[in-house]
C-alpha cells in the first residue's frame, strides 16, 4: 500500500463516527446512509442548505468533525419529516440532525448568531420554567432579541397579527404575569435537572 493510500485510510478510520454513534440521538444510523440524496430533494429548505443531510452523514464518515459540528445545516431543520417518510432505508434523519445540533451546542461548537438556534434557545428557556410555553413572553423575547428599538419596530409590524390572536383568545396580555402553566412546575425542574445529570454522566460532560 502506498504512503498516500495509507494516509487516506488513516484519515477515514477516525473516531468521529463512533463519537456520533455514542453521543447523538439515533447516531448509529449514520453508517446506513446510501447517499441517494432523497432527503435533500424532499426538504422544503433543500436549496438553502450548505450541507444537506446526506452530505453531513458522509462528512461524519470521512472524519470531518469540525466542519460538521460548526455547520449551521442542522439548525435549518424544521421537523417536517419529509426526509424520514421518503428515505428508502427509513433513517430517522430529523432526529439525527436535531441530535447533532444539540451535541454541537453542548460542546460549544454551534455557530453563533444562527437564527433558528437563537429561536430554539429562547423557546427552550421559556418552556422549562413552567413546563408550558408562555406565548406572550416568547413573542416579546423574539421581538426584542436584537434590542429595544428593533423590538418596537417588530411589534408594530406584527400588531395586526397580535390583535387577531387576542380576538381569537390565543394571546392574553395578562399572561406576562404568570399565564398557564403545569401544576407541578417544581417537579418539572427536578425532572429536567435529573435528566441532565444522567445525560452528562453518560456522555462524559460531568
Amino acid at each position: 500500500m502506498t504512503t498516500a493510500n495509507q494516509q487516506a485510510l488513516a484519515k477515514y478510520k477516525n473516531d468521529f463516527l463512533k463519537e456520533v454513534e455514542a453521543n447523538v440521538e439515533e447516531g448509529h444510523w449514520v453508517r446506513m446512509c446510501m447517499q441517494c440524496g432523497v432527503c435533500a430533494g424532499s426538504c422544503p429548505l433543500g436549496p438553502h442548505w450548505e450541507h444537506s443531510p446526506q452530505k453531513i452523514f458522509m462528512m461524519i464518515r470521512a472524519g470531518k468533525r469540525e466542519e460538521v459540528l460548526t455547520s449551521d445545516s442542522m439548525w435549518m431543520c424544521t421537523s417536517c419529516y419529509n426526509c424520514i417518510v421518503r428515505c428508502p432505508r427509513k433513517l430517522p434523519i430529523t432526529h439525527i440532525m436535531h441530535g447533532l445540533a444539540n451535541y454541537a451546542h453542548r460542546l460549544g461548537l454551534a455557530p453563533k448568531g444562527q437564527p433558528t438556534r437563537e429561536i430554539a434557545k429562547l423557546f427552550w428557556n421559556n418552556l422549562i420554567k413552567t413546563g408550558r410555553v408562555n406565548e406572550l413572553k416568547f413573542s416579546l423575547a423574539m421581538y426584542f432579541k436584537d434590542g429595544f428599538s428593533q423590538g418596537v419596530k417588530n411589534a408594530l409590524a406584527m400588531q395586526s397579527i397580535g390583535l387577531g390572536l387576542m380576538k381569537a383568545k390565543r394571546l392574553n396580555p395578562f399572561e406576562i404575569l404568570g399565564g398557564h402553566r403545569c401544576k407541578d412546575a417544581a417537579g418539572i425542574q427536578k425532572m429536567i435537572a435529573k435528566a441532565r445529570e444522567i445525560e452528562d454522566r453518560k456522555k462524559g460532560f460531568a
